[in-house]
């Protein structure tokens, strides 16, 4: 099967024009990757399997069509830029360098997306006016989970989910028992991917927020990292 072959497993809904979004966020990553650091990842195939594919695996964990959804720490635009062309979801990436920021809003201009803005914020700083204004926060692969839990589940509303896109670490879940339960939420379910053509696999760790945290989370990143919960 062809790269795009998986993905319309996914969607199979998807428009011709969805592919040609695809295309061109290709053509972008590949031509911004040439002057700043992206992804080590260049290859066409591997691109779609490993990151869009991979991203947007994330929806036969949970329907976020119509959802508000926040991708911290997002990077080169994943999973929120694949799951914008996809999805109906109301995006918000946010991520702490300018220049990333500067590539996905070059992105989302020439791809017309109209359901994603990018902002150059800090997760302990977006908290401050987005405090419990998400249906889903995620992040892919940026921090161990305790880390992660603590940036990303003060944004979530209650009854709402964070999601984790990780690759095998049973160990790090564990570890992060003592920042789920502060912070107001329980696992529902691991899931477990095999990407395409032997391309590695993908955990995705499905949280509720079933509670409102405490206001002094996030911490300030330095004592999260210092100190993690």
């Amino acid at each position: 099967m062809a790269s795009k072959d998986f993905i319309l497993d996914l969607f199979p809904n998807a428009s011709s024009d969805d592919f040609v979004k695809l295309d061109k966020y290709y053509e972008l990553l590949i031509k911004y990757n040439e002057v700043m650091n992206l992804t080590s990842i260049t290859e066409y195939d591997e691109v779609y399997i490993k990151h869009f594919y991979d991203s947007l695996l994330l929806t036969k964990v949970l329907d976020i069509n119509n959802e508000t959804l926040c991708d911290v720490g997002s990077g080169a635009g994943f999973p929120g830029i694949p799951l914008a062309i996809f999805t109906n979801a109301k995006v918000s990436i946010i991520d702490a360098l300018q220049k990333r920021i500067n590539f996905l809003n070059d992105v989302i201009k020439e791809l017309d997306l109209n359901n994603v803005l990018a902002y150059h914020i800090r997760a302990e700083e977006y908290v401050k006016t987005k405090r419990s204004s998400f249906d889903v926060v995620t992040a892919r692969a940026v921090a161990k989970l305790n880390v992660l839990a603590e940036l990303c589940l003060p944004l979530v509303k209650v009854g709402g989910y964070f999601i984790a896109l990780k690759g095998s670490n049973e160990e790090e879940l564990k570890e992060a028992n003592k920042a789920l339960d502060i912070l107001g939420a329980s696992l529902v379910k691991t899931y477990s991917f095999d990407l395409p053509n032997e391309m590695g696999k993908r955990h995705i760790y499905l949280f509720k927020k079933v509670k409102e945290c405490n206001n002094k989370y996030p911490r300030s990143f330095a004592k999260i990292k210092a100190n993690p919960l």
